[in-house]
């Protein structure tokens, strides 16, 4: 998703340095373009900026990142901000926060939703936590790339409005992924049931805009199977940090974790199907 939400901030005519785990994709998107520049490091990026975006994959990433040698910390100029649009602990995420106060730098966790489609049409929803102060004059940087911006608090506060969502979405696509499993198997044509959940009180956004895929075997990535069972742990986590019981995901992490094993965690998520059409012995799909 860094390379859209790169590319949005440069049509916006923001002048972007840019730094990749790849270097290759950094120099491919500066020679592309006249505002970007590559920078060796995190370290140098951050000091060329007035504010920082990041999204990596994991908490460690994201502490490598902005914490570890050659970090965001080391270069952040006194006065910038960093918005970190990962998703990650919201723990780990506070204690970077503090970190980087220390040093005179605004931090807000940003996670964003809408995934790969989102970042590419600049319409990705951003969750915020951290001084809303800090986040209205970092505004005018997050508008390039998204359409909807929701300040839920203080520190952390974004990420676990986030994780929330992700466990929603996550439950819903698990109830979905059974029944079109058991239509199928009763005779149901998968297409039908598809048109009825979208005419009905089930109807979600996430039925209409996964069922297509799934019906066509199309499992290209949007947002991966490994991603989104990393989510749903964390906010496993937090529930216990919160004493909250939270029985239905626990399930829900277990599938995520079997389609894994199956080989699935680089595909989309909804490629979870496969598992339960695997102990049924049916192929949800357009010819079914």
């Amino acid at each position: 998703m860094g390379k859209p939400m790169a590319l949005s901030l440069l049509r916006a005519g923001h002048k972007v340095a840019i730094w990749s785990h790849d270097p290759a994709k950094a120099r491919a998107l500066a020679r592309e373009h006249a505002n970007a520049t590559v920078a060796a490091t995190p370290s140098e990026a951050a000091g060329q900026s007035d504010c920082i975006f990041l999204c990596v994959g994991t908490t460690e990433m994201s502490e490598a990142v902005l914490t570890g040698p050659g970090g965001v910390i080391e270069g952040a100029q006194k006065g910038s901000t960093v918005a970190d649009a990962s998703t990650i602990a919201p723990s780990a995420s506070r204690a970077i926060g503090e970190q980087m106060a220390a040093r005179g730098i605004h931090f807000l966790d940003a996670p964003c939703t809408g995934s790969k489609p989102g970042a590419e049409n600049a319409t990705l929803t951003f969750m915020i936590g951290g001084d809303k102060a800090v986040f209205d004059r970092a505004r005018p940087w997050f508008e390039p790339m998204g359409k909807q911006f929701y300040y839920c608090g203080g520190p952390g506060m974004g990420l676990e409005a986030k994780l929330t969502q992700n466990l929603v979405l996550a439950n819903m696509l698990m109830a979905f992924n059974e029944g079109m499993v058991l239509a199928t198997r009763a005779g149901v044509d998968p297409a039908l049931m598809v048109e009825i959940l979208n005419n009905s009180a089930a109807k979600s956004g996430l039925v209409t805009f996964k069922a297509p895929y799934i019906l066509k075997r199309d499992f290209q990535t949007n947002f991966s199977t490994k991603w989104m069972a990393k989510d749903v742990g964390m906010a496993l986590d937090s529930a216990r940090e919160k004493c909250v019981p939270l029985p239905l995901t626990g399930v829900t992490q277990q599938m995520f974790q079997a389609a894994i094993a199956k080989g699935y965690a680089d595909e989309d998520l909804c490629a979870t199907i496969k598992v339960l059409e695997d102990w049924a012995g049916v192929e949800v799909s357009q010819h079914s």
